[in-house]
């Protein structure tokens, strides 16, 4: 049976640094919540916070998961992240390749919390 595409997503999250996104993709990984990360940095970030327009240097972790394990993943950065308030965006996906799909499932199936 082919996994439903719906059910899969990307998790975008922004980190101060590449090593803090490392360090929330292992935590993520480590408890099987997500297949895989990728870790794009340094970017380049403008953004409005408390009134005032910022820039900063920042790191961005996709996460590739199960939809249905998005708040556990959200609740785990929220815990180990530095931001107050970060990025954490749920994607959801409407096409995959069924294999690619079939192994973001095998590599989930044993999630913990």
């Amino acid at each position: 049976m082919e996994p439903a595409e719906a059910s899969y997503c990307l998790i975008y999250v922004t980190a101060s640094s590449a090593e803090e996104a490392e360090r929330l993709a292992r935590i993520v990984l480590e408890k099987h919540l997500a297949a895989c990360a990728n870790i794009f940095a340094p970017i380049r970030s403008l953004y409005w916070w408390q009134g005032t327009l910022e820039k900063a240097e920042e790191a961005v972790l996709i996460l590739k998961a199960p939809r249905h394990l998005y708040a556990t993943i959200e609740k785990e950065i929220l815990a180990h992240h530095t931001y107050q308030t970060p990025a954490i965006l749920e994607i959801p996906l409407g096409r995959g390749l069924p294999g690619y799909l079939q192994w973001i499932a095998a590599e989930t199936q044993n999630a913990s919390d």
